[in-house]
């Protein structure tokens, strides 16, 4: 009995961390706002690693449309450049020679439906991590019906791990729409 207790207490947790996944992606694309957040993700070479931009660099929202980024050694703006242009986020940096900065551009109504189009994209792998999550879950409680768990305690557990799905792909869409209304909205 407690093994079909740890997959139901598993199962919501795992589509939760799906979820979470979800969002931070979500959170890299911008929705005409600029956001230290579409920087995440992004690796520069640093003495020969890849390190993520921001144990590199300072990053900072100076307005809605310009991202500030300070190098904390002078010699990591060429780096920052390349990484920032290999991470194909849309954007050309504009190096002063102290800081780099990003200008946003105005999204025009093509670039805001591309957007809304990858952020479909995200909300269906977000889906099909639920329901693989659902199908992990459905498989483990089938196996332990046939080591002589009651086919009841069995259905049980199934309508609890369908219904834990339904709420929780419900809660992506819920999450997609409202994305797709901040990118659209002008």
């Amino acid at each position: 009995m407690s093994d079909i207790n740890q997959i139901l207490s598993d199962t919501p947790e795992n589509m939760s961390k799906a979820i979470r996944h979800f969002e931070s992606e979500l959170s890299k694309i911008r929705a005409g706002k600029a956001s230290p957040a579409m920087l995440d993700g992004i690796m520069v070479e640093y003495y020969g690693n890849p390190t993520p931009l921001q144990q590199v660099a300072n990053v900072t929202v100076l307005d809605a449309r310009t991202i500030s980024i300070q190098p904390w050694e002078k010699s990591m703006l060429q780096p920052i450049e390349r990484g920032i242009m290999a991470a194909n986020i849309g954007v050309t940096p504009q190096n002063d020679g102290v800081n780099i900065r990003l200008f946003l551009p105005p999204l025009t109504e093509e670039r805001r439906k591309e957007l809304v189009k990858k952020c479909g994209g995200e909300g269906e792998q977000a889906k099909i991590s639920i329901r693989n999550i659902r199908r992990d879950a459905i498989e483990q409680v089938k196996k332990l019906q046939k080591d002589g768990l009651s086919e009841d305690i069995c259905k049980d557990a199934e309508k609890n791990i369908q219904d834990e799905t339904d709420s929780f792909i419900s809660l992506v869409e819920k999450v997609l729409a409202a994305k797709e209304k901040e990118i659209m909205s002008v």
